[in-house]
């Protein structure tokens, strides 16, 4: 992925074409599975019509079977005509069914198979008729001759062919369950295999996502680790740059006053005790003490010799002091466990950290004294100053300079601060650091 190219785009992109296929293919298949229903259901029910019919062909054939056998063993009592009536019904009967099986059936015949159906019909039909004509000509004999010799054949011929269509169409309703069977099993096929490319889409898509979200962390890791680097060389060059102006500020300037005070000493002694320069002389004098007491000071505050000379321990004590005097709070200064020697380049982070929580308390807590505790430990010390002042709204995530370069400071010595807000009021800064096993064994 190219620096600053978001995936975003791309994942959305892929999401909407997925959810698009996902909705058109669920649409088509919805479409093809009622279609295959209805065509299910239409078939099946004009091949059960189509056999009804068939099976009222037979039972009309059946009637005009027992009908013939009847009227052939009736001879004598009765004459043929007198059937005529119930052998029309049943006919009428049988072509209307023959119609209508027509229209319903679902089996595919040749023409030939119809033309043969329909000439058995109809031969049928003219054997009859031919039956009733001898019969109103008063020619039984020659009418009961034509039933046996030529009606019944018929008949028999009639229900042979009804016989083979019920057949037919029983063949045909399994030719459907298979052929509906054989859809479904496309049907499903092309689900499972839908299913296959949107898992292997939504695989394709994780994995991107999963390569994508490691490269911007591993740009977020590296942007981090360049801003710590960055925020180290600052602060080391402004240590080193403070070092520097303390030590002009206390050999040079320092050198210079301490010279002038002598020099004005001299002065005021080989002049006389009446003279008025003998008092501006001392005066001068007294300014220069006070001048070079200040710079002095200035000199421990911009870089704290006394942290590489006497320790951390002692270097807090003296802030403490320096501090009541020039910001005008009370510290109440508390020091648990045996003290540790620190190294100094830890050391001056840990007096900057103090030197910044103290001067927040001075400037924005509105409290007229605070607690510092230091506490040693066998593996870490930990710095704490609380207030109780007007305290700091920790969940606003609004952060001065000063809280960020305590807290750059404490990432560099590998250790933690919090800023808290306790139940009783006010603020805590609270930093802890770890000591090297060599240093806390020292």
């Amino acid at each position: 992925m190219a620096p600053g190219r978001s995936p975003t785009t791309a994942l959305l992109i892929g999401l909407v074409v997925t959810l698009a296929t996902v909705l058109a293919y669920s649409w088509y298949i919805t479409g093809q599975i009622s279609g295959l229903r209805r065509l299910q259901a239409d078939l099946t029910d004009r091949n059960r019509m189509a056999s009804l019919q068939l099976l009222r062909i037979q039972n009309d054939l059946n009637q005009l079977g027992l009908t013939m056998r009847d009227m052939l063993a009736d001879e004598g009592r009765s004459s043929v005509g007198e059937w005529s009536t119930q052998f029309e019904r049943i006919r009428a009967d049988l072509e209307d069914a023959v119609r209508r099986e027509a229209q319903l059936t679902v089996v595919v015949r040749t023409p030939e198979e119809n033309r043969l159906l329909d000439e058995s019909v109809a031969q049928f039909a003219a054997a009859a008729d031919r039956v009733f004509e001898l019969a109103a000509a008063g020619r039984e004999d020659e009418a009961r001759a034509a039933i046996a010799s030529s009606l019944q054949q018929r008949q028999a011929a009639l229900g042979t062919a009804v016989g083979r269509m019920l057949v037919q169409n029983n063949e045909s309703e399994e030719q459907t369950a298979q052929r509906v069977q054989a859809i479904y099993g496309q049907v499903e096929r092309q689900v499972f295999w839908f299913l296959s490319a949107t898992l292997i889409a939504i695989a394709a898509t994780g994995l991107y996502m999963i390569h994508a979200n490691r490269q911007i962390f591993a740009q977020l890791a590296s942007l981090s680790e360049q801003r710590r680097e960055l925020a180290q060389a600052m602060l080391t060059t402004r240590e080193s740059t403070l070092r520097e102006i303390s030590r002009e500020l206390h050999d040079e300037f320092g050198q210079i006053l301490t010279a002038m005070g002598l020099m004005l000493g001299r002065a005021r002694t080989h002049t006389p005790e009446d003279s008025p320069v003998r008092a501006e002389l001392r005066e001068i004098g007294e300014i220069a003490q006070t001048a070079l007491d200040n710079m002095r000071g200035l000199s421990q505050t911009l870089h704290p010799s006394i942290l590489e000379e006497l320790g951390l321990e002692s270097t807090i004590d003296w802030y403490v002091s320096t501090a009541e005097k020039q910001l005008g709070i009370h510290l109440d200064y508390q020091r648990d466990g045996v003290a540790s020697p620190v190294d100094p380049a830890v050391g001056i982070h840990v007096y900057r950290i103090l030197q910044e929580a103290v001067s927040n308390v001075a400037r924005h807590s509105g409290a007229a004294e605070a607690d510092v505790r230091l506490r040693f430990e066998d593996d870490a010390l930990t710095l704490e100053v609380q207030d109780g002042g007007r305290g700091i709204d920790v969940g606003t995530g609004r952060r001065g300079l000063g809280l960020v370069a305590m807290r750059e400071r404490a990432a560099l010595v590998g250790g933690s601060i919090e800023i808290l807000a306790p139940r009783e009021g006010g603020t805590l800064v609270r930093l802890r650091v770890p000591l090297a096993p060599a240093t806390a064994a020292a």
